[in-house]
C-alpha cells in the first residue's frame, strides 16, 4: 500500500498541486492520464462562504426541499460502454497477484479514474437510466468496494495512474449545473482509500473544495445518497475527514503541507463536507453511528472562546468558526465554553452590581457579588422558593448557599448539599409535582392542573443554576424533556410564542410509558377492523384527584371514530397530547426557570443528550479510574492504609461506591470529562484511628486517620458514608 512505497513518489503531486496558480500552459492535454503538469485551477469554482449559522440554520435544510426536486436537472452525456463486471475484475487482480502482470488491472484503473465520464461508466448499475431520485443514487456500491478494497495492494504505478485521473477529473472546465453523473463520481471519489494518506491531502483538500461549493440542491442529494453507505465505510469517512481536519490544525510534519495562509480553505471545505455525512447520519433512525463519532478531540486544544467569540460576533457572515458546525465539538469542549461564558457572565453581573452600589454612594458589599441562598433544613423547598423569587436579578451571580443554625462556609461543598437535598424532596411521589414511572425508571410532568406553577419555575431554575455553576444532579427525566428544553434554544421575544412544544413520537412515549406505548404500537399494526373492535374516538380520558375529566384530541372528537384509515393521526394526537399539550403551563414554567439562569448562545451548540449530560453527568461509576487520578497528602499510593483503602472499595457494592463519593465529593454522579475530572484527593489525618473519615466536600478530598487494619477501616468508612449530611467547621 501507500504506507509501503517511498513517500516522495507522491510528493510530486503535492509540489505541482501548489504551484498550479503559476501554470498557465498544457491545458489542450488536461484530459492525459500521464500528465504530470497541472493548468491553472481558475476552473475550480472559488468556495463559497462556509458559514452555516446554527442560531438560523441548525443543520443542512434537507426536509425543506421537497422529495423530487423541480430544479431543472442538466442531460446526462452519453457514457462509455464499459462492460467488467466484478468477477472479471477479481480474476484479473488473482492473475495479476499470481503472475506479477498488472497490465490490464493498471489499465483498468487508469481508465476508471481518467474522467468522470469513465468513472459513472464503471460504476453506474445501468448506464441507460437517469436514476435522478434521491432514493437510488444508480452506483453499484459492491463493484465500487470490491475496487477500493484491492487499489492498496496494488503497485505503486497503479495508485499513481488513480490519482492523476482524479487530477484531471478535477480539473475539467464546468460550464452550467452539475449532472447526477457528476454527484455520482463525487460520492465514489470521496470514498478512495488513497486520502487517508497525507501525501494525496493537496488533491483531497481539492475534491472536497469541489463538493463544498456545490448549490443546497446538490448537496440534497449527496446526503440522501450517503445515508445508504454501509456503516463501516461510513465510519471510515468521517474518520477520514476528522483526520484531515486534525492533521491541517496541527501536523505532524509541517513541511508535507503548503503554508497555513495558502490553504485557509482546506478546513471550512472539510467542514462542510462532515456537515453533509451529519446530516444524512441524523436522517436515519437508528442513525449510522453515534453523533460522538463526529466529535474532533483536537478542536479541545484550540482557543475555544476565540472560535465561540468570532461565531457570536460575525454569525452567519464570511467568517469561519467551528461553532457554526457544533457536532463536530466535543461534549467536553462544549461543557469548557459554557463555562467560560457563565464566569465571564458571573464577573459582568456582579461588576455591574459593585458600579451601581458605587454611584448610589453606598459601601459596597462583598455579599452583593454572590447570589446568596439562606435555608432552613426544615423548610428547605419553601424557603429556597422564596429566595430565588426574591433574589431573581442575582440568578447569574456565583451561588453561595448557607443553612441556617450550621457553621460551615460554602466552598462549593453546601451548594452541592443544597441541590441534592432539594431534588430529593421536590421530586419525591408525595408532593405530587412529577410522577415516578417504574417501568422506564424516569420522572414526568405531573398533568394535574394547579393555580400556581412557579414551583415547576423553581425546578427549571435548578437545573439552570447546576449547569451555570458546573454541578452534576441526580435527575431522571427522558430524553424527550431534553428536546423540549431546547424548543427554541434561545427564549423568543414575542411572550406569545409557545415555548417547551417540540416534534415528539411513539418511540418518545416509549421512553416514559413503555407500556402504553406498546399498546399504541400493537393499534397501529392491528389487522382487524379498528373501530368495530377497539370502539374508540379522538377522546382520552385522565384521572384528576379522583375525578375521571376527558379531553377531546381534536375538534368534536368524541364523535369522531378511530378507524384503520385515521389510527395514525390518533396515535400521533395522543402522544402530542400527553408530551406536549397536557403538561404545556407546567414545563413551559419549567422552561422559563431553566433559561432564566441559562440564557447563552453556547446552548445553541448543545444537542439534547449533551444537556443531559451536562445536568446529570455520567451515572457510570469507575473506581479503577478514580484510584488511577488520586492525589495523596501524607500519604503514598504505596501506604499500607491506602492499599487497604482501595481494597475496601473496590469491593463495594454499587450502592456503597455511590456513597462514598457523595460523601467525598457531595455528588454520586461524575462530571462530563469523567473520574479525573474530580480532582479527588485522599490527605492524611493525624488524629486517633478511633475517628471517622472526613470530607472537605468544597475540594473533593477525603481525610482518612491511618487505620491499622482493613477491617478496622472498611467498618469506620462505612459508618461515615452512611451518616453524612450536614457541615460543621473544624
Amino acid at each position: 500500500g501507500l504506507e509501503r512505497g517511498a513517500k516522495n513518489q507522491f510528493s510530486t503531486f503535492s509540489n505541482f498541486i501548489t504551484t498550479i496558480n503559476q501554470k498557465k500552459e498544457g491545458i489542450g492535454n488536461r484530459n492525459s492520464p500521464t500528465q504530470l503538469v497541472i493548468p491553472n485551477i481558475k476552473n475550480v469554482r472559488d468556495l463559497p462562504p462556509i458559514c452555516l449559522d446554527v442560531r438560523q440554520k441548525q443543520r443542512i435544510s434537507i426536509d425543506t426541499l421537497p422529495q423530487e426536486l423541480k430544479a431543472p436537472v442538466p442531460p446526462d452525456p452519453s457514457l462509455p460502454i464499459r462492460t467488467k463486471t466484478v468477477k472479471d475484475f477479481q480474476d484479473d487482480v488473482e492473475k495479476a497477484k499470481s503472475s506479477g502482470d498488472w497490465k490490464a488491472v493498471h489499465d483498468f484503473y487508469s481508465t476508471t479514474f481518467d474522467s468522470f465520464l469513465e468513472i459513472n461508466a464503471a460504476f453506474k448499475k445501468d448506464t441507460n437510466s437517469q436514476f435522478s431520485t434521491i432514493e437510488d443514487s444508480g452506483i453499484d456500491a459492491k463493484f465500487v468496494n470490491v475496487v477500493y478494497d484491492a487499489l492498496l495492494n496494488t503497485p505503486q504505478d497503479v495508485q499513481k495512474s488513480v490519482l492523476k485521473g482524479i487530477i484531471n477529473g478535477l480539473l475539467q472546465e464546468w460550464k452550467g449545473p452539475r449532472t447526477k453523473d457528476d454527484l455520482r463520481a463525487y460520492c465514489i471519489l470521496l470514498q478512495n482509500p488513497q486520502f487517508s494518506n497525507t501525501s494525496t491531502y493537496v488533491i483531497y483538500a481539492h475534491l472536497l473544495r469541489q463538493i463544498a461549493a456545490l448549490t443546497e440542491a446538490d448537496h440534497h442529494f449527496l446526503v440522501h445518497w450517503s445515508k445508504k453507505i454501509s456503516q463501516r465505510r461510513f465510519k471510515q469517512l468521517v474518520d477520514r475527514l476528522l483526520q484531515f481536519i486534525s492533521l491541517r490544525l496541527f501536523p505532524a510534519k509541517p513541511e508535507e503541507f503548503p503554508p497555513m495562509v495558502k490553504c485557509t480553505w482546506w478546513i471550512p471545505s472539510a467542514t462542510k463536507v462532515l456537515a453533509l455525512f451529519n446530516a444524512a447520519n441524523s436522517l436515519i433512525s437508528p442513525s449510522i453511528i453515534s453523533y460522538t463519532d463526529f466529535y474532533n478531540s483536537t478542536l479541545d486544544h484550540i482557543d475555544l472562546m476565540e472560535e465561540y467569540h468570532n461565531w457570536q460576533c460575525y454569525g452567519n457572515s464570511h467568517r469561519f468558526s467551528f461553532c457554526q458546525y457544533p457536532f463536530i465539538i466535543s461534549i467536553a469542549a462544549k461543557k469548557v465554553i459554557i463555562q467560560r461564558d457563565s464566569e465571564q457572565q458571573m464577573i459582568s453581573i456582579a461588576r455591574q452590581s459593585l458600579v451601581d452600589k458605587v454611584s448610589r454612594r453606598q459601601k459596597p458589599d462583598m455579599n452583593m457579588l454572590f447570589l446568596n441562598v439562606k435555608v432552613r433544613r426544615t423548610h428547605l423547598v419553601s424557603d429556597s422558593l422564596d429566595e430565588l423569587a426574591r433574589k431573581r436579578a442575582d440568578l447569574k451571580k456565583k451561588l453561595k448557599v448557607t443553612f441556617v443554625g450550621e457553621a460551615g462556609l460554602d466552598m462549593g461543598g453546601l451548594t452541592k448539599e443544597w441541590f441534592l437535598l432539594l431534588i430529593r424532596q421536590i421530586f419525591h411521589p408525595d408532593y405530587g409535582m412529577f410522577t415516578y414511572h417504574k417501568d422506564s425508571h424516569c420522572h414526568w410532568f405531573s398533568s394535574f392542573k394547579c393555580d400556581n406553577y412557579s414551583e415547576f419555575r423553581l425546578v427549571g431554575a435548578l437545573m439552570g443554576l447546576a449547569v451555570y455553576n458546573s454541578i452534576t444532579l441526580d435527575i431522571r427525566f427522558p430524553p424527550c424533556c431534553y428536546k423540549k428544553l431546547l424548543s427554541p434554544p434561545i427564549v423568543p421575544c414575542d411572550h406569545n410564542t409557545l415555548v417547551g412544544i417540540c416534534d415528539v413520537t411513539l418511540d418518545d412515549l416509549f421512553q416514559i410509558m413503555p407500556e402504553l406505548a406498546h399498546g399504541l404500537s400493537e393499534l397501529l399494526s392491528y389487522e382487524g377492523n379498528v373501530e368495530e373492535d377497539f370502539y374508540s374516538t379522538f377522546q382520552v380520558f385522565q384521572e384528576e384527584f379522583g375525578v375521571i375529566k376527558s379531553y377531546n384530541l381534536k375538534p368534536n372528537g368524541d364523535k369522531i371514530p378511530v378507524t384503520n384509515q385515521n389510527r395514525k393521526e390518533y396515535v400521533q394526537l395522543y402522544v402530542d397530547f400527553l408530551l406536549n399539550k397536557s403538561i404545556y403551563k407546567q414545563f413551559a414554567a419549567f422552561y422559563y426557570g431553566f433559561h432564566s439562569v441559562c440564557a447563552s448562545y453556547a446552548l445553541l451548540l448543545l444537542r439534547p443528550e449533551e444537556v443531559e449530560i451536562l445536568v446529570c453527568g455520567s451515572p457510570e461509576l469507575d473506581m479503577s479510574a478514580l484510584q488511577r487520578s488520586t492525589q495523596y497528602e501524607g500519604y503514598q499510593k504505596t501506604d499500607l492504609t491506602i492499599r487497604y483503602f482501595w481494597d475496601v472499595v473496590l469491593a463495594f457494592s454499587l450502592d456503597l461506591q455511590k456513597k462514598l463519593l457523595h460523601f467525598a465529593t457531595g455528588s454520586d454522579r461524575v462530571p462530563v470529562g469523567g473520574m479525573a475530572d474530580l480532582n479527588f484527593k485522599i490527605s492524611k489525618s493525624e488524629t486517633s484511628t478511633n475517628w471517622l473519615p472526613v470530607a472537605h466536600t468544597c475540594f473533593n478530598q477525603l481525610c482518612l486517620p491511618p487505620y491499622k487494619n482493613k477491617k478496622e477501616l472498611k467498618q469506620k468508612l462505612i459508618i461515615g458514608i452512611s451518616n453524612a449530611e450536614g457541615f460543621g467547621l473544624e
